[in-house]
């Protein structure tokens, strides 16, 4: 039986509240999971592409439906991951694992830990306004070394930093203090990216342009080493020109909607 190309899995990391799960919906074009849920702890949630009904995978790797509509109470010492289906453009070319947040002290991290593996890279999540905090550094140093360079440090809620000059400070710092454990380091406004996808300038302006162009480069280089996944390149994320005859535009999925007459 043939089976389909394996996928790179970027897991989605950070301290509670940091804006992992904005950046989960900013990234797919929609919430993974419904609005009413009122879950506080949930185990890992892997997001793939597909149509299929969800499911939890337990320790001996078991599946089972879950309802999504009720979530609170998941007994979290049997439950590996839960498993998520969207048919957003992006999930063709790699797999996104949202992890809990490290600073729960409610959650054993070894809910997240034995999921890690999985994950060829991270984009790990940081407030601006507290960026990089020794729990965060003395996490990462845990992590295996192998996804530092295949990983993105994203400083969220850059917008909170009104002044240019702090903003550089804070960005000198952090690239200072995590040299050569990321493969960049960006400054973003989650907030803006999410409320501006129909005003292309605003939403590259809010740090979001940057980083798909930096997501972009990193699934072509994990599809182009040992990872047999994707194509080398990533046409579903990019759109016609709008700038530079040379060069290509990376739009979220809403502008594109527009471009193409859809409503």
């Amino acid at each position: 039986m043939q089976t389909s190309p394996a996928k790179p899995c970027i897991a989605l990391m950070g301290e509670f509240s940091a804006g992992k799960t904005t950046l989960a919906n900013l990234l797919i074009g929609e919430s993974p999971l419904p609005v009413r849920i009122i879950a506080t702890q949930l185990p890992p949630v892997k997001i793939s592409f597909g149509t299929g009904d969800p499911y939890q995978v337990d320790l001996e790797g078991h599946q089972s439906p879950i309802a999504l509509d009720a979530l609170d109470g998941l007994d979290l010492t049997r439950i590996l991951y839960l498993q998520l289906f969207s048919d957003a453009d992006l999930l063709t070319h790699c797999d996104l694992l949202d992890m809990p947040g490290i600073s729960d002290p409610n959650m054993n991290a070894v809910i997240w830990e034995r999921m890690i593996d999985q994950a060829h890279g991270v984009i790990w999540c940081s407030n601006a306004v507290q960026a990089w905090r020794q729990s965060e550094a003395a996490v990462w140093a845990e992590i295996p070394a192998h996804i530092h360079a295949q990983s993105l440090l994203l400083l969220t809620q850059i917008d909170k930093i009104n002044s240019p000059t702090d903003r550089a400070r804070i960005l000198a710092r952090v690239n200072r203090e995590t040299q050569h454990m990321f493969r960049a380091v960006l400054p973003i406004s989650l907030l803006m990216a999410t409320e501006e996808q129909d005003n292309y300038d605003l939403w590259a302006q809010s740090g979001a342009g940057a980083l798909v162009d930096q997501l972009v480069g990193l699934l072509n280089d994990l599809n182009t080493g040992q990872i047999r996944a994707a194509p080398n390149v990533i046409p579903a994320l990019q759109a016609p020109r709008q700038a530079a005859p040379d060069t290509p535009r990376i739009l979220p999925r809403r502008i594109k909607a527009i471009e193409h007459g859809e409503s």
